[in-house]
């Protein structure tokens, strides 16, 4: 008995109906015999007018079909179906499939129209003889026609119109098999039946079942594996084999019976069948359907929603998931099996299930959007250590956390938007352990600002007083990246990161712009961050991720899909800044140093948020790109410190320590085997800047040095705290920027008085000695003093 599918008719009634609808001659064709229930007293002029006026054409609905979900290399991820079918044609089916399932369907089914009133009667008169329903009268075509139109019925009312007891019901049906029988030739037909039919266990179509119950195709079963499915049709939930193997024997045996009977199989054959198992345990197949029993449940979950999201599938959220598990569709994804596991391994090496705090990689190839793999500590489900959350995707996703905040991963953004508006990495601004914000003013885009009234952050990392843009990176530098985003602005920062896909995941709403921006103004996902570094390492090219890279029909045709979406969101010449900068952080002295491996270019940046409720790190080559976060996902959010990890009691918590070996690890098993990359330097204009020359201040009066900075355009402020230098005290030391390096135009300078502690006093010259003034004697004066006896020559007048 088929899906919905009524009880054979009472015996006593479809005599009654075999007899009235035989009387049909002048509307039916001659020896249609009609077994329907509920027909006693319906006359013969009503049957007749109802036969007259119904469609003759059985609009069919397409065979439902699996759908398949692919990896990249073409593995299989999930199945998704509603029923279990995969359609044959009649050559793959094996002969002897054929031959039981009309031996006890409908034996006479080659001799007879739609309707067999010779087979319909013998079923009759034995079933009455037998006291129970031994052999059915509906056609082969009949049962074809009913199950087509339940195949076709959506709703539990068009299911149950679909099988009521009624003669308008029985009918229908009888003209539709006529007409069948007029549009398709008996093989067809038996095809069609085969294919449409229900076997039991999720099983629908003969080569479902075939591999469901005995691991081979329907070209390969043998006289009693098919004699068993020949008898499950009649009833395919209480002959189940797999919950009921003796009832399921003794139908398979009324089967090869009835084979032996008709002379289709010798009395030998019959015996030795008899004799057979009816079924081997071992060699059962299940085919679990769902993302909840793919080994990738998380990322099976993201592709299917990126599928409802195609309108080539319906137009209503309904109508797509229908086609989906219906089309038999064949789905191939971006998924990188050897990326997955190399991102499995590492979290399962730095992370148990059970841990208080969760952690989740996400990889993207860059220039392509193609998220090669997902994976995260807690597995699939409702148990401990469990979960149905995707701690990689964006709320909008069914299943989506909604992301973390990122902490200074942030300032990779505001490097962008420096070295985009000119500012070199070598633009120097003083940066003490502690600033005070408070109430200062930071532009945002619409030409509005935003202050914080009471605003003092502080650095985590010790570094120079006065750092570069370089320096600052390495460090991860708070204070410096404050001042330079207040310096250029907030807005070029956030355009920057919006055009990267950056954008709160919670709201899918542009992260808000507040005075802390640069070091994590709201919730991002490890996906959205992973392909925003990934534009770093494309060069300026931003890519939409992408799971999905083809879909095809059944039918092996291509199915609309969007595919790449990569526009240029940055010139080349800035990302490679980026990208130099950003490859310091892995070298000594920077807070990625202890992550970097092999001989590609690596570049990175470390993540913290206030109270360390979360910590990441993000980094890339030119080939991939992968963002890790660690952090406290159960409500209410706690710092991490206390929390465990790897099943230990986390003392202490950093992107550069924490999620920094999980990214490394993850990174240095998916890149293995490929070859080295590099990126490009960029050019010395990059790394120098838009710069103007600033001029000679040192030693010049504060009052004098801001007046001359100003009529250069420049903005300037003096120093908090006087330095120890050798300029008088209360004069300009020296300037951030040096002066050496120049400033951006409209760049605050900010002086720095020194204290006088090496200064000089000052030097009076000595007087020279006093030098008689040369005389030229008059003319015959003696040169010579005539007195003295060394001079004998000496003459008056010589």
């Amino acid at each position: 008995m088929h899906r919905g599918e009524p009880a054979r008719p009472n015996v006593a009634q479809s005599v009654i109906l075999f007899l009235l609808v035989s009387g049909l001659c002048g509307a039916l064709v001659a020896g249609l015999a009609l077994p329907f229930a509920g027909l006693a007293g319906v006359t013969t002029e009503k049957a007749h007018d109802t036969v007259q006026f119904l469609p003759q054409d059985l609009q069919t609905a397409p065979l439902a079909q699996k759908s398949q979900i692919l990896a990249a290399d073409g593995s299989l991820i999930a199945t998704l179906y509603q029923e279990n079918r995969t359609p044959v044609t009649l050559k793959q089916i094996s002969p002897v499939m054929l031959k039981a399932i009309v031996a006890i369907e409908d034996d006479r089914f080659y001799q007879h129209g739609a309707l067999d009133a010779k087979g319909t009667l013998r079923a009759l008169l034995r079933n009455q003889s037998q006291g129970s329903v031994q052999q059915g009268g509906s056609s082969i075509t009949q049962q074809y026609v009913k199950l087509s139109l339940v195949a076709k019925a959506r709703t539990p009312e068009e299911i149950q119109a679909a099988t009521a007891e009624t003669y308008e019901r029985k009918v229908a049906e009888l003209r539709y098999a006529i007409a069948i029988e007029k549009q398709y030739s008996k093989d067809e037909i038996l095809n069609r039946y085969l294919n449409l039919a229900f076997f039991g266990d999720r099983s629908y179509g003969v080569e479902a079942a075939a591999m469901h119950y005995f691991g081979v195709h329907a070209a390969k079963l043998n006289l009693p594996q098919a004699a068993l499915l020949a008898g499950l049709v009649k009833n395919p939930t209480g002959y189940n084999p797999t919950n009921n193997p003796k009832r399921a024997k003794e139908r398979r045996d009324v089967v090869l019976r009835r084979m032996q009977e008709l002379n289709i199989i010798s009395a030998k054959e019959a015996r030795d069948a008899l004799k057979t198992p009816v079924l081997d345990p071992a060699k059962i197949r299940n085919v679990p359907s769902g993302c909840a029993n793919s080994k990738y449940p998380f990322y099976c979950d993201y592709i299917v929603a990126a599928l409802k999201d195609n309108p080539a599938f319906g137009k209503t959220g309904e109508d797509r998931e229908n086609y989906i598990e219906t089309s038999g569709l064949i789905v191939r994804t971006s998924l990188d099996p050897k990326i997955q596991k190399a991102a499995q391994a590492s979290i399962d090496k730095h992370s148990k299930p059970t841990d208080t705090a969760v952690a989740a990689i996400t990889v993207v190839e860059p220039g392509t959007g193609l998220v090669k793999a997902m994976a995260q500590s807690r597995t699939y489900g409702s148990k401990k250590g469990q979960t149905s959350y995707n701690y990689n995707v964006e709320k909008s996703y069914p299943g989506g956390f909604g992301g973390f905040q990122n902490g200074s991963t942030m300032k990779a953004f505001t490097i962008a938007a420096a070295i985009g508006g000119g500012v070199p990495m070598t633009y120097r601004i003083a940066s003490p352990q502690t600033i005070d914000l408070s109430n200062k003013k930071f532009s945002t885009c619409g030409g509005g600002t935003t202050s914080d009234p009471d605003y003092k952050p502080k650095n985590s990392t010790k570094t120079v007083a006065d750092p570069s843009m370089i320096d600052a990176a390495r460090a991860s530098t708070n204070t410096y990246f404050l001042q330079l985003s207040q310096q250029i602005g907030l807005c070029p920062i956030a355009t920057v990161a919006g055009k990267l896909g950056m954008y709160d995941a919670q709201t899918l709403q542009p992260l808000k712009q507040t005075v802390s921006y640069t070091l994590g103004p709201g919730l991002v996902s490890p996906l959205m961050l992973s392909n925003a570094y990934a534009t770093f390492a494309a060069r300026g090219i931003y890519c939409k991720p992408q799971v999905v890279t083809a879909i095809t029909s059944s039918r092996g045709k291509g199915v609309p899909t969007p595919g790449p979406n990569c526009k240029r969101a940055l010139s080349p010449t800035v990302a490679d800044g980026v990208n130099y900068v950003l490859q310091k952080v892995m070298e000594p002295g920077g807070t990625g140093a202890k992550l970097k491996f092999g001989k590609s270019d690596l570049a990175g940046k470390t993540g913290t948020t206030d109270y360390n409720l979360a910590v990441w790190f993000a980094g890339y080559t030119n080939r991939l790109a992968a963002a890790t976060v660690v952090a406290d996902a159960d409500p209410e959010y706690t710092n991490l410190i206390g929390h465990t990890l790897n099943g230990k009691k986390m003392r202490d918590a950093s992107g550069s320590g924490t999620a920094g070996p999980i990214w490394q690890a993850a990174m240095q098993a998916a890149l293995q085997g490929l070859p080295s990359s590099k990126f490009v330097q960029p050019d010395d204009k990059t790394i120098r800047g838009n710069v103007k020359d600033l001029p000679y201040l040192k030693g010049m009066p504060p009052a004098e040095a801001i007046a001359k900075l100003m009529q250069l355009g420049f903005k300037a402020q003096v120093a908090p705290e006087p330095v120890d230098s050798d300029a008088q005290a209360g004069m300009v030391a020296y300037t951030t920027p040096r002066q050496e390096d120049g400033a951006p135009a409209g760049a605050t300078v900010t002086l720095h008085l020194s204290n006088g502690s090496k200064a000089q006093p000052p030097v009076t010259p000595p007087t020279p000695p006093m030098t008689p003034p040369t005389i030229k004697p008059p003319p015959g004066f003696p040169t010579c003093p005539p007195w003295d006896p060394k001079y004998p020559n000496c003459r008056r007048g010589r």
